[in-house]
């Protein structure tokens, strides 16, 4: 007999193993994804409720089970966590248990995304080029004076890899300048938005927005995805506006106001970061659903640099794949952030290399639409993390 082992990471080495040994395709990517390990810490719970999760999660469904004063740490694969959030079969006493576990366990993300002007495949990694026409925003400010530049960058922006072009008005930069009316931010992106959509028809374009007025008219203009950075908070009218144009949207991770959100002033998550921004963006997710938006059309973003400290960042990408609860594809923007220099001590323009890198990983962890200033750093990153993740 042979015994071969297969890396616990690589779902793809799994699946393929099945299907070599018989199983249906469909079969073999449901026993796949099962296999995946996955750990989850509850917290909150009474004694009672520890007691019944050591009988129960650890000896009849064989998880691994390890209590705390207050909660437990129960890991194990995927299909026996699966088991354990099924309220109808346990005991009484972990009824919400359950539920709650249900609720945090990773799903398996769509491929698609639909938009105003049509369908992204999510196979692969999709690169967003950034195209600000801001005078300060901390990157590229004012490099784009006139609709003529615009374009051209974004021909720029398309050679070097990006499939998907995000037009922006306004700077969230921290100690930025006074903030930009509507009929400035729509008179700097509402013609370039229709620039490009009459030179490159099929282009997915999205517009970087928190209005909703900014937001109606860039739809009228050609724009397929509105990117909110404030998850739907700060104007109550955007959702319904994205819901009624039939747009996709990016319910992008913050809080704050659009001054304050690039800063520390609420970076305090009580010691958990990533439970935070999840139930966070769970909350943009039903704002978005509340008002129509159709569930297809909404991607996340857990909004890398905005109210979290460099050590919160990173430990926010390690822990990325914690976002598939929200059964949502992710979208990341690391570009330049200063969270990557503190991590390499590279000053704000020499910061594409360990964007890069950051690409990479994250798409290993399950992003797979990744907004960067220069697409040609990361083009070839991305390609070698998709050749990985798609190995037989």
């Amino acid at each position: 007999m042979k015994v071969t082992p297969l890396a616990a990471a690589s779902r793809e080495a799994v699946r393929a193993a099945l299907r070599a040994g018989g199983f249906e395709e469909w079969k073999a990517d449901a026993a796949a994804q099962g296999t995946e390990p996955a750990a989850l810490l509850l917290s909150g719970l009474d004694a009672a409720a520890r007691e019944a999760l050591v009988a129960y999660a650890g000896g009849k469904l064989g998880l691994d089970v390890l209590t705390t004063d207050s909660g437990a740490l129960v890991s194990g694969s995927r299909a026996r966590l699966q088991a354990l959030a099924r309220p109808w079969v346990g005991p009484p006493e972990l009824a919400e248990v359950a539920f709650q576990v249900g609720l945090a366990l990773p799903v398996e993300l769509p491929r698609v995304w639909i938009t105003a002007t049509g369908a992204l495949d999510l196979d692969g990694p999709v690169i967003v080029g950034i195209l600000n026409m801001t005078p300060d925003s901390f990157s590229d400010g004012g490099r784009l004076p006139t609709v003529a530049a615009a374009v051209a960058r974004a021909g720029e922006l398309l050679d070097g890899g990006a499939t998907m072009l995000d037009v922006g008005g306004e700077s969230t930069r921290p100690g930025r300048p006074t903030p930009v009316s509507v009929e400035e931010e729509i008179a700097r992106v509402a013609p370039v938005v229709a620039a490009l959509r009459e030179r490159w028809p099929a282009l997915p374009l999205s517009v970087d927005t928190a209005k909703a007025e900014t937001a109606r008219a860039v739809l009228e203009a050609g724009a397929s995805v509105i990117n909110d950075v404030s998850g739907l908070r700060l104007d109550p009218d955007m959702a319904g506006v994205v819901a009624q144009a039939g747009a996709g949207v990016v319910v992008m991770h913050s809080r704050g106001s659009l001054a304050t959100m690039a800063s520390y002033e609420e970076a305090e998550y009580g010691g958990d970061v990533v439970g935070g921004v999840i139930a966070e963006l769970r909350q943009a997710v039903e704002r978005a659903t509340v008002a129509g938006v159709a569930a297809d059309r909404i991607v996340v973003d857990p909004g890398f640099g905005f109210s979290k400290t460099a050590d919160q960042n990173i430990l926010l990408a390690d822990q990325l794949p914690a976002l598939h609860a929200l059964g949502r594809p992710i979208l990341v923007g690391p570009s330049r952030k200063r969270f990557l220099g503190a991590v390499t001590g590279r000053d704000l323009h020499d910061r594409d290399r360990a964007t890069a890198a950051f690409c990479a990983l994250a798409y290993a962890r399950g992003a797979r639409l990744f907004r960067v200033h220069e697409p040609s750093a990361v083009r070839d990153a991305l390609a070698v993390a998709h050749a990985l993740g798609a190995a037989h």
